[in-house]
């Protein structure tokens, strides 16, 4: 016990401060925006899953992604930890910089199961299940559900929030979300 009591405080130690260490800032290239992107509430949601999608080693499309929010667009993550609810905020160079290094080294596929979109005007309500996996052909590794909101401004749609949940026991995806089967 005396070794295994400081290599844990140690380890325990590590990987405090390695939560306080903000990830490194990904630079985004700026692209223009593809017109077939963002043509549709069907294009932007294509685009928005195939942004992000690929291979370990690949990086993803971070300009692409970023032309289909607006400036100010928010990314919410809902989760559960230890028994309570937490949401983490962020922008979208925090979201790219949280999570690119892990998704380069992994392999991320997420695809859309199903959709349930709510339209009025030029605004739009879309939940879109998914699943994700790390390579294209590998097991499923997670399934949830986004919640995007769309805006039209005349000549294209934009994103202007997303938000996500993860499936767990006790938050499972809802019938009408899923493929039928």
């Amino acid at each position: 016990m005396r070794v295994i009591g400081p290599f844990i405080a140690t380890v325990s130690l590590s990987i405090a401060l390695l939560a306080q260490t903000p990830p490194p800032r990904v630079e985004i290239p700026t692209v223009p925006v593809n017109p077939a992107d963002v043509a549709s509430i069907d294009s932007i949601i294509k685009a928005f899953y195939e942004a992000i999608s690929g291979p370990a080693g690949q990086p993803r499309q971070w300009g692409r992604d970023k032309t289909l929010y607006i400036n100010s667009v928010k990314f919410v993550s809902m989760s559960e930890q230890n028994g309570k609810i937490a949401m983490r905020v962020r922008d979208h160079q925090q979201f790219v910089d949280s999570s690119n290094a892990g998704l380069v080294r992994d392999g991320f596929y997420e695809t859309e199961l199903g959709r349930i979109e709510r339209r009025f005007g030029n605004t739009a309500h879309v939940l879109s299940s998914y699943e994700f996996r790390t390579k294209l052909d590998g097991p499923v590794l997670g399934r949830g559900v986004n919640s995007l909101h769309l805006v039209f401004d005349g000549s294209r749609w934009w994103i202007t929030h997303a938000i996500w949940d993860d499936e767990r026991p006790n938050n499972p995806i809802p019938a009408d979300l899923l493929p039928k089967k």
